[in-house]
């Protein structure tokens, strides 16, 4: 496995692994799939702050991370994203990819890492514990999709 800085030519993967997740499960509240052009230009824009997961030549997975809330006051306030496709789950990928994702904040001087985790994915609240963040709130029904209110659990880090 390898982790590395995402490139242009990364969108396609990275836009056909966030569309499964987005069709096909509850841990992401969207239904609007994205499009390979658009992650093409936010990959490419200023700052770069997306990474890739491959093994075996392909692109398993993906992270990002965009100040939480705008304004200068959120300026080292992070908030990330990651997804993995359905056979990379539970390899390693997504530990490998938070820590790359931290360790590049870190270095970028950002104090605290958010993360939303869909009450629909109790997977992923785990891995936020065993990664080190800690549950600050769960907001009751926020988020729906396929016709279900979904609650929100919020996850933080400081660096």
């Amino acid at each position: 496995m390898t982790v590395r800085r995402a490139g242009v030519g990364d969108a396609e993967a990275i836009a056909a692994i966030w569309n499964e997740v987005i069709r096909e499960t509850l841990a992401t509240f969207t239904t609007e799939e994205k499009d390979p052009a658009v992650l093409a230009e936010q990959i490419t824009g200023a700052p770069q702050r997306w990474h890739v997961a491959e093994r075996d030549g392909r692109v398993q997975g993906f992270a990002c991370y965009f100040q939480f809330r705008g304004g200068p006051g959120y300026a080292r306030t992070m908030e990330y994203t990651i997804h993995l496709g359905a056979a990379a789950r539970g390899a390693g990928l997504g530990r490998a990819l938070l820590r790359a994702v931290e360790a590049e904040a870190r270095a970028e001087g950002v104090h605290a890492l958010y993360g939303g985790v869909s009450g629909a994915n109790p997977q992923a609240q785990v891995f936020h514990e065993r990664m080190g963040f800690t549950r600050l709130a769960v907001l009751p029904e926020v988020g729906r999709k396929w016709d279900r209110w979904i609650d929100l659990h919020l996850f933080q880090k400081f660096l």
